[in-house]
């Protein structure tokens, strides 16, 4: 049997960790509160959870483990989220969506908002799955590299098509098929995360702003540009402006990124590298412009009409949270059909209205348009088949990989 040995951090990752629980996206508030932190390397409280001897995989392949499924005579699912990550009424009381599936099938969703990092809550579940155990979950929502981590070491079931009819068609093709679940046979994608430069229009005062080179270029920017503490997203962007693939990259390109971000630290180009705390800096004007979640951006732009985005031609890049069924789950067939459920039209629309991330389900954009016609025509929500074919994915990372390149990464910012 496999054994699943955590990466000690080096200090300079442990610090990057901690930051990233107080300013990275572990930190957010309102519906961008979201995903992960560091980037994939083990938080304290996961790395806390895991020490000591190697802990056991739950296989040695892909694959997960079932159990006996009793969905057919316990009508309820255990669904672990993120927070103000799912449609509420205006009371705060009601979740429409999740009601209007009980009220179609009978079937009862205990929705816990329990994620708030996904190295944390890796950490809580991992013992239990690898010891063969239920979680007490039957579908929880994480982050791709974490997804990726989660099938590699088997603690995730392989889904069922059968019970998955609009998910399978309805899935939008950019997400259909990442490195890490090919065909989607372990996961399907709740919401989509895109990542932008966004700008302040009054900072700029007239300086064009058309890609990763302008904000690392630009005397004019000096001291007023923005990068995230996250490392796909800074890397990834900045990969893709040097004409490297995301997706097939070397050592040597990471290094040939990490040297021209550090250039840019050097000459005070960079103003700093910031988790979701950025929009403050970009609404107040203190980042001209910066590398940014599309999702905050479309917040951002209702109270603020200086604030707008852009697409480098170089492209952008994109991220998945999915929905994964953890081994031993005891209601399987329940957990697949509210799957499919938010891969119906009208609730995804439902969905994408409240969330404001990218909807994964093609089809949506006439039922968003009900309830939204401003939500419906934003790219950054609903993104064309033009923007679609710009956006990249960073492809799935070793552990030693994401050892040695987080380490990088936190000694270019700081952390």
């Amino acid at each position: 049997m496999e054994q699943y040995e955590p990466d000690r951090p080096t200090p300079a990752v442990a610090a990057a960790m901690r930051r990233s629980l107080s300013n990275g996206r572990a930190a957010m508030t309102r519906r961008s509160l979201m995903r992960a932190s560091a980037g994939g390397a083990l938080t304290v409280g996961g790395l806390a959870a895991l020490s000591g001897c190697g802990i056991p995989a739950a296989g040695k392949t892909q694959g997960g483990v079932s159990a006996d499924d009793h969905s057919a005579k316990e009508k309820v699912i255990n669904f672990s989220n993120w927070p103000e990550y799912i449609d509420v009424d205006d009371s705060g009381k009601h979740r429409p969506t999740l009601d209007a599936f009980r009220e179609r099938t009978g079937i009862t969703v205990k929705y816990t908002e329990d994620i708030n990092d996904n190295d944390e809550f890796f950490g809580k579940i991992q013992p239990q799955l690898a010891a063969g155990q239920d979680t007490g979950r039957d579908l929880i929502v994480l982050t791709d590299w974490l997804a990726a981590r989660m099938i590699r070491l088997g603690y995730v079931q392989k889904l069922d098509a059968s019970n998955l009819p609009h998910a399978f068609a309805n899935l939008s093709d950019q997400f259909r098929s990442p490195d890490w679940d090919p065909g989607r046979a372990y996961s399907y994608p709740w919401q989509g995360i895109s990542t932008v430069i966004a700008y302040n229009k009054k900072a700029l005062d007239g300086v064009e702003v058309k890609s990763i080179s302008d904000l690392l270029d630009n005397p004019k920017l000096k001291g007023r540009v923005g990068f995230l503490t996250e490392m796909r997203d800074s890397i990834g962007m900045t990969m893709l402006d040097m004409g490297k693939d995301p997706a097939k990259f070397t050592d040597d390109d990471f290094d040939a990124v990490i040297a021209r971000l550090q250039k840019a630290v050097d000459k005070g180009q960079i103003r700093r590298f910031t988790g979701n705390d950025y929009t403050s800096d970009l609404t107040k004007g203190d980042f001209a412009a910066c590398v940014a979640w599309g999702g905050d951006i479309v917040q951002l732009q209702a109270d603020n009409p200086d604030v707008g985005y852009v697409i480098p031609d170089s492209g952008y890049m994109t991220s998945t949270d999915n929905m994964l069924i953890p081994n031993k789950a005891r209601h399987k067939t329940n957990a697949e059909r509210l799957i499919d459920y938010y891969y119906e039209p009208e609730p995804a629309a439902e969905l994408a209205a409240y969330i404001n991330y990218v909807s994964p389900v093609a089809g949506v954009k006439p039922y968003l348009a009900k309830i939204d016609k401003s939500a419906a025509s934003n790219p950054l929500i609903l993104p064309d088949q033009a923007m679609q074919a710009k956006s990249h994915a960073f492809r799935s990372l070793s552990s030693k990989e994401e050892t040695a390149y987080q380490q990088k990464f936190a000694k270019l910012t700081g952390a």
